[in-house]
């Protein structure tokens, strides 16, 4: 079993000074598959690594099984208050949603009602996401919360409903890339409102001991912008490239059914808009 009577669960795994230490690490706390764990197991993590932080670590553990538990423990539970985060708004939860309603924003172009659903559905996940992820050390009211939510997601459907109409007889290629710059526009709106607080007050400032030298607002300007223009760059690859593949993919006869189909399946969102559903056979 090893001896662990000195063991860290809270200590790097990986070295953090390094860009490969760092990207295991994240790939550690983002790895989709913890989105499968039971709450059951998740509690047992956590009950776990409790006991470890306070030395008691039950007999017959084993590193990994340390490791594990605290792997499920910080893609699930909220490093400020301890509190488990609901599924949606986990990071680990960030690969399969993102892909995904970034495929519905990237084919569902063609119309203002399905843009406007889309972006809608969009926004409505990031406040999800920067509400589970709040620094509990700068907590934000639900009046500034709203008021985020609401001006990311005018931002982006004034963006992209204005873009698409602007983009109507210009080349195809320009319309599909109208998501993207809708996300970017409303990134730029929702991270500083969201966090707003760190900007008023400023974030704590440590030294490498951990003891606390003060609040500084320019480290939460320049940590807020390194956040927005990161996002923007992380949206970038998926929402710019792939446009430009199925640009040329569709002029090929083996995606026509492909492009009929989903062509079909954007008239979905305009029948949330107009109310238009039948019933019956």
């Amino acid at each position: 079993m090893g001896d662990l009577t000195t063991f860290n669960i809270d200590a790097d795994r990986w070295d953090q000074t390094t860009f490969v230490g760092r990207l295991k690490h994240f790939f550690n706390i983002t790895d989709p598959r913890t989105v499968l764990v039971s709450n059951k197991e998740l509690d047992k993590a956590k009950v776990l690594v409790e006991s470890c932080r306070s030395g008691n670590i039950p007999a017959n553990t084993t590193q990994e099984q340390l490791y594990y538990a605290k792997r499920l423990y910080d893609s699930a539970f909220h490093p400020d208050s301890g509190e488990r985060m609901n599924l949606i708004g986990r990071m680990s939860f960030q690969v399969p949603g993102g892909m995904a309603l970034t495929g519905f924003m990237l084919q569902f172009y063609r119309s203002v009602p399905a843009v406007v659903f889309w972006q809608w559905v969009n926004q409505s996940f990031n406040a999800l996401v920067n509400y589970t992820n709040r620094n509990a050390a700068s907590p934000i009211t639900v009046k500034q919360m709203g008021i985020a939510y609401v001006s990311a997601t005018s931002t982006a459907l004034a963006t992209a409903v204005g873009l698409n109409l602007y983009t109507k007889k210009a080349p195809p290629l320009l319309a599909r890339w109208v998501p993207f710059i809708a996300v970017a526009a409303a990134n730029c709106v929702n991270i500083p409102m969201m966090r707003q607080q760190e900007l008023i007050n400023g974030i704590t400032v440590t030294d490498e001991s951990d003891n606390r030298l003060g609040n500084s607002k320019k480290a939460a300007v320049k940590g807020i912008t390194q956040v927005v223009v990161s996002r923007i760059t992380m949206a970038a690859p998926g929402m710019i490239l792939l446009p430009i593949l199925m640009e040329h993919l569709e002029k090929y006869p083996f995606m026509q059914p492909v492009v009929h189909g989903t062509s079909c399946l954007c008239t979905f969102p305009t029948e949330v808009f107009t109310g238009s559903f039948k019933t019956g056979a």
